[in-house]
């Protein structure tokens, strides 16, 4: 819990956020009155987000719109570097035209969830001062940290045991990204665990040249829609934020049932209590798990697109799975118009009981025209195909 967020915030930050590091430093400063800069830096090598990264730009965006500035760094120097985060091989070299192309990518994806309005937003390039650096002032920031510090990281770790060479400029490029943050005047930064090490180093740097050291929120991991660590467009496992809305439902449906209660959590604005309850209907098998998807699936596209938008492709999507699903010969029946779900679902068979046709109905199997029905006193005002479970089926006619 930090102290002088917003309902907003709280809730964010209990559903994203694993770990502050400066918790009670972050609390003195909103305690201030002070407006953050919220230090937000990227490297163009793959203009590409996905809704992993978008949980950090929607927290982001919640600052912003409490007056904070997000401060949208593009690494046109350290992108021809290279981030080893997660490398066992140096990377390739990139191009400036390859830079400039992504960057613009990159706030374009971007823009889609931050404000962009001059108030609350700021772009730079750390070429700024890396390309007017003298060669003594350099050497003098290299003299920050020890070689023995640096070849602490993992990666680096895992090159030396398999033989691998490290290059000396991957060496120092965590010390590049802590600059940054010096030269930023940071108060604040929210990243994924992989980058806690470069971001740590920024904290250190800052104390180095008398600067408050900045506040770091490590922001939770999901898994891939497949599986995996995480979302990542090499495994083709994640939701793109520039996929369609027919694209997003297509993924969503796809994901395994235990995923369905983190997404909930971290890509949506489900309240939390009702999260719980549907956590505990799923465990209990009171509801079924594609229903939760298509909520899910909604739940996310809302997030992105219009609401017609979204309403096109759900309803596309319902009907593409509906037929693909249902049966050719269809059983039929003629009911009066106006009658009850109960009454017809006992009628036809579909149910041996009313109780047991109300448990089906509060269960989310009960749906007509691929909506599911949760009144029990539904009343049915036009034809179409009642589906109950998985298997059973029964087209609707009106008596004449």
């Amino acid at each position: 819990m930090i102290r002088g967020l917003n309902e907003k915030l709280t809730d964010l930050f209990s559903r994203s956020v694993e770990r502050v590091i400066g918790k009670e430093e972050l609390e003195e400063k909103l305690k201030s009155g002070k407006k953050l800069r919220i230090k937000y830096g990227v490297d163009v090598t793959a203009p590409f987000l996905h809704i992993g990264h978008a949980v950090n730009l929607w927290l982001m965006r919640a600052f912003q719109e409490e007056g904070h500035k997000v401060v949208f760094l593009i690494g046109d120097f350290t992108t021809k570097i290279g981030d080893p985060t997660g490398r066992v091989e140096m990377r390739p070299s990139i191009s400036d035209a390859a830079i400039k192309k992504g960057a613009a990518e990159f706030k374009k994806q971007v823009s889609k969830i931050l404000l962009t309005d001059k108030k609350v937003f700021e772009e730079r390039r750390n070429s700024e001062w890396y390309s007017r650096m003298k060669t003594t002032d350099f050497i003098t920031l290299l003299g920050r940290l020890t070689h023995a510090r640096l070849i602490e990281r993992d990666m680096f770790q895992e090159r030396i045991r398999n033989k691998r060479e490290i290059y000396m400029h991957e060496l120092i490029y965590p010390i590049l990204q802590g600059y940054d943050s010096v030269m930023l005047r940071s108060d604040f930064t929210i990243i994924g665990s992989d980058q806690l090490f470069n971001e740590m180093v920024g904290r250190r740097l800052q104390e180095k040249y008398s600067q408050e050291p900045q506040v770091i929120a490590l922001t939770r991991i999901t898994p891939g829609i497949r599986g995996g660590v995480k979302q990542s467009k090499s495994l083709g496992n994640y939701i793109g934020l520039e996929d369609s809305p027919r694209e997003k439902f297509g993924k969503v449906m796809s994901i395994p049932d235990e995923l369905i209660i983190p997404y909930f959590e971290i890509y949506t604005l489900k309240p939390m209590e009702e999260i719980r309850r549907t956590e505990r209907d799923l465990k209990a098998k009171k509801v079924n798990p594609m229903l939760l998807k298509m909520e899910l699936a909604r739940g996310i596209a809302c997030r992105y697109h219009a609401k017609a938008e979204v309403d096109s492709a759900e309803t596309f999507f319902t009907k593409t799975f509906q037929e693909k699903e249902m049966p050719k010969n269809i059983p039929a029946k003629k009911i009066k118009k106006g009658e009850e779900i109960i009454q017809t679902l006992i009628k036809s068979g579909l149910t041996n009981s009313a109780s047991e046709a109300r448990r089906l109905i509060h269960a989310g199997a009960v749906e007509i025209d691929g909506k599911a029905i949760s009144d029990v006193h539904h009343k049915i005002e036009k034809p179409g195909v009642i589906r109950v479970g998985k298997k059973k089926f029964l087209k609707i006619i009106f008596e004449k």
